[in-house]
């Protein structure tokens, strides 16, 4: 099992309630998963938490079959760089970097650069024009197709991408959400995706939903 949640439990120092009560998911590899839900029911937390980027109070996260249960900060990072992709809304792409540069930073961080994997990537994603711009120099679509190509050139496992295409007319969505979903699938990983569109979630092969913390 790729990814499972038993039983996990979330509450921020000074929240009233608590954001996750009691989840429980299980993601194989290949498996594509929607996460939908109303502001505030916990999707990003719960994102968060299967990449190890934050920690449960309580319940089990295991990630390729590491339970990241106790385990420190500096071996979940190591655990997160090799295994796990995650895609932003709001793009994080380096402003200093080219979109080369950019595409290649995370496979450098995680030993994978492969040059032409990058340019395939890069080709595949409409990027190969692109590749001596500075992310200020795109469009929003064409910087989350730098998003998306900097995420699988590293190879992981999970790709965790949450309401990448928030930030996008529906038009350019569509086109983005449809390649990443063909790419993700081609490379056998596993994918949760945090959306807010209905009609988007409903592309995917399995669906749940967030309620006060509870998943349906």
């Amino acid at each position: 099992m790729l990814l499972d949640l038993q039983g996990v439990e979330k509450t921020y120092p000074g929240a009233d309630a608590p954001v996750l009560r009691g989840v429980s998911l299980r993601l194989a590899a290949g498996d594509m998963l929607a996460l939908t839900g109303e502001s505030g029911s916990g999707k990003s937390t719960l994102l968060h938490l299967a990449g190890g980027l934050d920690t449960a109070d309580a319940g089990r996260v295991a990630l390729a079959g590491t339970d990241l249960t106790g385990l420190s900060d500096a071996a979940r990072a190591g655990l997160r760089r090799t295994t796990v992709g995650v895609i932003f809304q709001q793009f994080n792409l380096i402003p200093s970097l080219d979109v080369a540069a950019n595409i290649a930073f995370q496979a450098r961080l995680a030993g994978r650069h492969d040059p032409d994997k990058t340019a395939a990537l890069a080709a595949r994603l409409g990027l190969s024009a692109h590749l001596r711009k500075y992310p200020e120099q795109l469009s929003g679509g064409q910087q989350q197709r730098v998003a998306i190509a900097r995420t699988l050139a590293a190879a992981p496992q999970l790709v965790l991408a949450d309401e990448p295409t928030g930030n996008l007319d529906e038009s350019t969505a569509d086109g983005v959400f449809d390649l990443l979903c063909d790419l993700v699938a081609e490379t056998g990983a596993g994918l949760v995706l945090v959306t807010h569109s209905t009609r988007l979630a409903a592309k995917l092969p399995r669906r749940a939903h967030l309620h006060a913390g509870v998943l349906t």
